[in-house]
């Protein structure tokens, strides 16, 4: 039976209750929804879904770095949006940042509320090792 394994890094804020960055099992591992909050300061980043996008995948990025993983081994995405209509923009962000084929499978849902009251929330699954 795999053994779980914490993973936190310094390059991605930490969590800001009681759970994990990410938690690795097997070959994968499971990163924790990321807000746009810059882990130097722990401010949010942007006010518009561009530069949040753009922020939330930085610091998925680190902990996926930080796990032995990338972007590019990305095999499940679950967004948050705070409003649909910025769907778009974060296609375009998602297509700028998730390079590795297969393309993962994705959800995306509006959310009445997230962490902080930030426009994008995103977790996701990715093969380590």
């Amino acid at each position: 039976m795999p053994v779980a394994r914490n993973v936190a890094t310094d390059q991605a804020p930490a969590a800001i209750g009681p759970y994990s960055q990410a938690v690795t099992a097997g070959d994968f591992v499971f990163v924790s929804g990321q807000i746009p909050l810059d882990p130097a300061t722990g401010e949010i980043v942007g006010d518009s879904i561009r530069p949040q996008a753009e922020r939330v995948f930085d610091n998925l990025a680190a902990v996926l770095a930080a796990a032995g993983s990338s972007l590019d081994r990305a095999v499940k995405a679950e967004v948050f949006l705070k409003d649909m209509n910025d769907f778009a923009v974060l296609n375009e962000v998602c297509a700028e940042r998730f390079a590795g084929d297969p393309l993962p499978a994705r959800q995306a849902i509006e959310a009445v509320r997230l962490p902080k009251d930030v426009l994008v929330e995103i977790s996701c699954i990715a093969v380590c090792g």
